[in-house]
């Protein structure tokens, strides 16, 4: 098995709230990310995609391919946007790294053949990022 990664990078807004909590409760969870205005990150994408490289090419997936299907189903939508108010399928969510990264996914997956995605890892500074693998099977 051969795991190959593509990194993509955006910048975008966001606000840290969440309706099921009190003014009071978001300030003191959310801290300064609560502010109603928002704030700004550079964030960077990185999209692993896995199984067996074609004996014909010697590639697992064409990494032109691999940029066309994040710039089409992610970073177009995200870069230079308030996630929490331009981006539709965001909509309703607490645009938190975690979250993200499961949002990334599921507008990912259906581009791969089924368990070719493997992972989806959404840094958002150099000391915080999130990743995630799909539902797991129980």
């Amino acid at each position: 098995m051969v795991y190959l990664t593509r990194r993509a990078s955006f910048s975008a807004a966001h606000v840290l709230w969440s309706n099921a909590l009190s003014e009071e409760e978001n300030f003191a969870i959310y801290e300064k990310c609560a502010n109603p205005r928002g704030h700004g990150h550079n964030y960077i994408l990185e999209v692993t995609v896995r199984g067996t490289p074609d004996t014909k090419t010697g590639m697992l997936l064409n990494l032109t391919e691999l940029k066309r299907i994040i710039n089409e189903r992610v970073i177009n939508a995200v870069d230079h946007k308030h996630l929490n108010y331009d981006v539709p399928w965001l909509q309703g969510c607490i645009p938190t790294a975690e979250v993200l990264a499961m949002k990334f996914w599921q507008q990912l997956a259906p581009a791969f053949p089924p368990g070719m995605l493997y992972e989806v890892k959404l840094i958002e500074t150099e000391n915080n990022w999130a990743s995630y693998r799909g539902k797991e099977e129980k």
